[in-house]
């Protein structure tokens, strides 16, 4: 029992700008940052599922608040109109999936916060926007300002995003261990990099390095 505990993945630690493994998406954390800093007011990313889209909106809309802003994260198809009156800085999630009710409160909202002095809009959907099955003037708003695709990573750079996080941690994982991380557990850096956590809490444990056989033993007894 102790084990089966030991193993158990911890939480993920909430989405950072900082924590954000960027390959080759320097230009969309670029265009975020920019949003961020006032530089900018309007963006859409788009992307396929796991290019990052969700981990920068949470990290950019917390960062926004602790700047001083009224900011607020809508994850569609669940957008209460009443809950955006009193934000000046708005991110809205998986906009493709907002029925025609939604898609009026965001609109409205969208226009309501392009209007404040330091409002900012940010979006993310799965296509482009001109592909979104919206209506068209909300459409036209989400394009109508700074529009960045997303990547999702490759495996070396998923691998180089390990070995840096195993060095930040001051563990030591061979190239076979990152190998077997990639081909055995879901592709995603959260749960890779929770992983990663496991397997040093699990060696620290047992008083035995990161090896190969000590990653088999820890992943077939993770709670995935």
């Amino acid at each position: 029992m102790q084990q089966q505990l030991i193993l158990e993945l911890a939480p993920p630690p909430a989405p950072t700008l900082d924590s954000f493994v960027p390959g080759r998406n320097a230009d969309a954390l670029l265009a975020v940052r920019e949003v961020l800093a006032g530089r900018e007011s309007c963006l859409y990313l788009w992307g396929a599922p796991g290019s990052g889209r969700s981990h920068l909106l949470r990290a950019v809309s917390t960062a926004a608040g602790a700047a001083g802003h009224h900011a607020r994260l809508v994850v569609a198809p669940r957008i209460a109109a009443h809950e955006l009156l009193d934000t000046d800085w708005l991110a809205a999630d998986d906009v493709a999936l907002l029925d025609d009710l939604d898609q009026i409160a965001l609109f409205d909202a969208f226009n309501r916060v392009r209007a404040l002095p330091g409002g900012a809009f940010i979006a993310c959907g799965d296509r482009p926007a001109a592909q979104l099955p919206l209506r068209e003037d909300l459409r036209t708003r989400l394009a109508s300002g700074v529009t960045r695709q997303l990547h999702v990573l490759s495996d070396e750079e998923k691998a180089a995003a390990l070995v840096t996080a195993a060095h930040a941690r001051g563990l030591r994982v061979g190239d076979d261990i990152i190998t077997y991380l990639l081909s055995h557990v879901r592709r995603d850096m959260g749960t890779l990099t929770a992983v990663l956590d496991a397997l040093d809490r699990s060696s620290l444990a047992l008083q035995r390095p990161i090896t190969l056989p000590l990653a088999r033993d820890a992943i077939r007894n993770l709670k995935l």
